[in-house]
């Protein structure tokens, strides 16, 4: 096996990729190297190449949403083998030793690493992490469908467990995308009521099928008085800025309206709107490696899968101008034919 690696990057902001070989040196003793064999795309990808969050720098080699098999382990790994195939998502480090990680939120580490920032992601034909951010994937998951699960799966599933979302709960999913479409199904198999707000009317079919029970038009005044003050839970996976007043409007008291979408804009609540029913404002960023193992079995249970296209990675730029079109449904996934 050859030591360099062969990759896709972008040589500055905004530029089309590239071929790119590195060579990673010698692997850590607490990190493992795996041989890519399927990589999701996701928005977070578009963002880092775009330097939109001042984090990028540059060649960058984007992907988080890695699977392929373990070719090689750290000499102080024990619990990962050669052969093994696992997935690695947007954290690929973390300190171990604060009350974060001890507690069992390593993604709450201070000093948690980006699989993209600061370090080769997963557009290439191997990605290396620490070993505790490489989760096995469970035989009854195809791993050509898993990569998305890594990242838009956990960023989902994260504030079900984190909250405690409950079986009884009427749950409101705002966005039918690469996050929303994970949503719907995995609240409808934990048992909940589950509500769509699109303002996309060719997604309400869709909606339905992936497992919600009603799509309410988020630009229909009427349809939104209709479940006003009558949900627990919302979970807004958007990225743009919206009237949030109009959202916490259709929470019951002591709802929540929690956002795993990396929105930029001031949500402009006044604090008073929160005080009548008691109504509560969260955010998640990805989960812990045990949560992550928590979702791979829930979706082995209940055969929950994203719905991907599929681009080879040779024709990467082809899948990344897919996604920046807004027509993808709903997740890209790459496999690997630079191998």
């Amino acid at each position: 096996m050859s030591a360099k690696i062969n990759a896709f990057a972008a040589p500055a902001k905004g530029a089309r990729l590239q071929h790119f070989e590195f060579d990673p040196g010698p692997l850590l003793d607490d990190q493992v190297e795996i041989r890519v064999a399927w990589c999701g795309i996701c928005h977070s990808d578009l963002s880092m190449i775009d330097n939109e969050w001042g984090a990028s720098a540059y060649p960058l080699v984007p992907g988080h949403e890695a699977v392929g098999t373990i070719t090689a382990v750290g000499s102080r790994v024990q619990h990962l083998k050669p052969g093994q195939t696992a997935g690695l998502g947007w954290f690929s480090g973390s300190c171990m030793f604060c009350p974060q990680c001890l507690g069992g939120d390593h993604n709450l580490c201070s000093h948690v690493q980006s699989t993209i920032i600061g370090r080769y992601g997963g557009f290439a034909d191997r990605v290396r992490c620490q070993a505790a951010w490489a989760v096995p994937l469970p035989e009854k998951i195809a791993p050509d469908k898993a990569g998305p699960l890594f990242c838009a799966g956990i960023t989902v599933f994260n504030p079900i467990i984190q909250f405690g979302v409950m079986a009884t709960d009427r749950v409101g999913v705002i966005g039918i995308g690469g996050l929303g479409h994970l949503a719907l199904q995995f609240l409808n198999k934990w048992g909940c009521e589950v509500f769509a707000f699109t303002s996309s009317d060719s997604k309400r079919s869709e909606a339905l099928k992936l497992g919600a029970h009603a799509a309410v038009n988020s630009r229909d005044p009427d349809q939104l008085k209709k479940v006003a003050g009558s949900l627990d839970f919302i979970l807004s996976t958007v990225n743009v800025g919206l009237d949030w007043s109009l959202y916490l409007k259709t929470l019951s008291p002591k709802g929540r309206l929690h956002f795993v979408g990396a929105a930029l804009s001031p949500l402009g609540i006044a604090p008073v709107e929160l005080l009548e029913g008691q109504k509560s404002l969260s955010g998640s960023p990805m989960g812990s490696p045990a949560t992550m193992m928590k979702m791979l079995a829930f979706c082995a249970r209940h055969q929950i899968a994203p719905v991907t296209e599929n681009f080879p990675l040779s024709r990467v730029n082809e899948a990344l101008d897919h996604l920046r079109s807004g027509k993808a449904r709903y997740r890209i996934v790459l496999h690997n034919d630079l191998q």
